[in-house]
Parts: C-alpha cells; sequence; structure tokens
C-alpha cells in the first residue's frame, strides 16, 4: 500500500490539519551552530527538543545515528541499511509519510529529506519555515515525547544522489557537469577561509547561496523566484556542495522542486575537498551567477 501523495513542501496550515494522520510521522532535524574561540562548532538540537517542540514530533539527531560515527567527516551518511534501521527506530516504515523541520533555515531538514531520497523513499516533506513559523502562528507546543512505533524501512538505494572526491574532481572539467558551491558568496569569493584555511572554491563551481532560497520569514521563495535564480542546463548533471553536505541539500531540494532530474550532493564538501592540499581552489569569482 502506498502513502497517500503529499507535496515537497507544507505548510504550517497543512500539517496542523493532519498532526493526526496515523501515517503521518513528523521529525525536528535542528542542529545547531556554535561559535566558540575555537571556531563553529555543531551541536545537536536535542536539549531544545526536549523542552518544546510540535506536538506528535520525534527528533531526527544528525549529530547521532543518523551521521557515521566511525567516519572523521562530520555529517557523513551512514550505510543505507544502518540510516533505514536509525529512521524505522523513529516510527517511520514503507507505508509512512514524514514531515521533516528544524528551528533555523530548513538545510538540516533538507538533508534528510535527500538522504531518505537516497535510500528510495519518496513521501517526505520540509515544513515551510520550520519551528519558527509554527511558533510564530502561535500553535501548541509539546514536551510530550514522540508515540511512533518501531517500523520497517526497506532500503532501496540511490547510489548516485551522492557523490565523492572523484567525482567531483571529475566534474571540474566535464561539459556534462555543472558544480554549485551553496557557501555565501564571500566564502566562494575567497574573501573568507571557512575549511583548512583554504580560501576560494572549486574550480568551475558557480554560486548559488542556500541563504537566498530562503525569504526573510524563512520560508523558501516562490517557485517562480527560484526557477529565475537557476537557469541552468538541465541536461547536465548537477553536484552541490557546501561545507559539510547541509547547505548543499537545501539546494538540491530546491532543485528537485524545480524539476531538475540528475542531483546529487557531494556530503563531504570542503571540509574533505580541502583539506587535500592536492584539491584544486580558486578564490575568482567569475563562475558567480
Amino acid at each position: 500500500m502506498h502513502p497517500p501523495t503529499m507535496d515537497g513542501l507544507i505548510s504550517t496550515d497543512w500539517l496542523n490539519r493532519h498532526l493526526s494522520d496515523p501515517d503521518l510521522v513528523v521529525l525536528d532535524c535542528t542542529v545547531h551552530i556554535d561559535e566558540t574561540p575555537e571556531g563553529f562548532i555543531n551541536r545537536s538540537g536535542l536539549d531544545d527538543y526536549l523542552l518544546g517542540h510540535i506536538p506528535t514530533a520525534g527528533f531526527a539527531d544528525l549529530k547521532g545515528d543518523l551521521s557515521d560515527q566511525s567516519s572523521p567527516i562530520e555529517f557523513a551518511p551512514p550505510s543505507p541499511d544502518a540510516f533505514c534501521a536509525a529512521m524505522g527506530r523513529l516510527g517511520v516504515g514503507d507505508a509512512s509519510r514524514v514531515v521533516l523541520y528544524d528551528s533555523m533555515f530548513s538545510a538540516w531538514a533538507a538533508r534528510v529529506w535527500w538522504m531518505l531520497r537516497w535510500v528510495g523513499f519518496d513521501h517526505a516533506a520540509i515544513l515551510d519555515g520550520g519551528l519558527n513559523a509554527w511558533k510564530a502562528e502561535g500553535r501548541s507546543i509539546s514536551t510530550e515525547p514522540a508515540m511512533h512505533p518501531p517500523r520497517e524501512l526497506t532500503p532501496r538505494p540511490r547510489p548516485e544522489l551522492i557523490v565523492g572526491e572523484d567525482e567531483v574532481r571529475a566534474a571540474i572539467d566535464s561539459p556534462g557537469a555543472q558544480l554549485i558551491d551553496t557557501l555565501p558568496a564571500e566564502s566562494y569569493r575567497g574573501e573568507v577561509a571557512l575549511y583548512a584555511d583554504r580560501a576560494g572554491h572549486i574550480p568551475s563551481a558557480i554560486n548559488i547561496s542556500a541563504l537566498d532560497l530562503i525569504d526573510e520569514t524563512g520560508r523558501y521563495k516562490p517557485l517562480v523566484q527560484l526557477a529565475a535564480m537557476h537557469e541552468l542546463d538541465r541536461d547536465q548533471r548537477i553536484i552541490t556542495y557546501c561545507g559539510g553536505g547541509i547547505a548543499a541539500s537545501s539546494e538540491a531540494f530546491a532543485l528537485t522542486r524545480l524539476g531538475f532530474k540528475d542531483v546529487a550532493v557531494y556530503t563531504a564538501s570542503l571540509q574533505e575537498w580541502a583539506a587535500n592540499p592536492a584539491n584544486p581552489m580558486t578564490p575568482s569569482s567569475s563562475d558567480s551567477i
């Protein structure tokens, strides 16, 4: 039995009306970014989740079992089997529908959305505006734990949705591929060095900052505006990257909603690429759009 059709981006009103649907699993995916004297540190949003979340929501921990804890790369995807098992423990099964949200700019939710697509699950949506939009409308908040029973999510991997260093290197000079750097423009231009003290971007990449996908309320911009930002060759393979594959997932989500068919995320992104001195980077802004 297939889950009912659901759009990939849903409103707070839609979620409020469907919270009691028995097949619907809501997941808070929040990760916080703390600035410290040693640099930026990513911290699980679990503590804030426990203080209050959307009713019925569970917590999808990208700092925990939704990432490969044995990898030196932060947020490295686990195996498809391990990821599906973790989602199953959260109550996600083959017949479920899933709504994902976070308390920032939906990029963390988009990362979980992309990994669900990667393992072959297509019945997930992102809550537009996330937790902030929900709270701004005065909707109810709960401290009750999620009560979803464990379910089985069958892995049906699509390995082409996540790429590694070798495919990115090959894409630099390939007319059939387009790299998109989704970090802020000042990072792309080499004005700041966010990873391994190496400034700039991967050669041939264009810059579409993931922050520019979002309006002042934290919601995704209308499709017509997003389309104007993505006047790209739809016959090319598009590979998005950032620092750790999070903002890149938001860009991949936007591209998918726009109808692009061959999109992949370089999940290791600059934390891997910049750490290898053999990998080229350029501060040139000539490829920005």
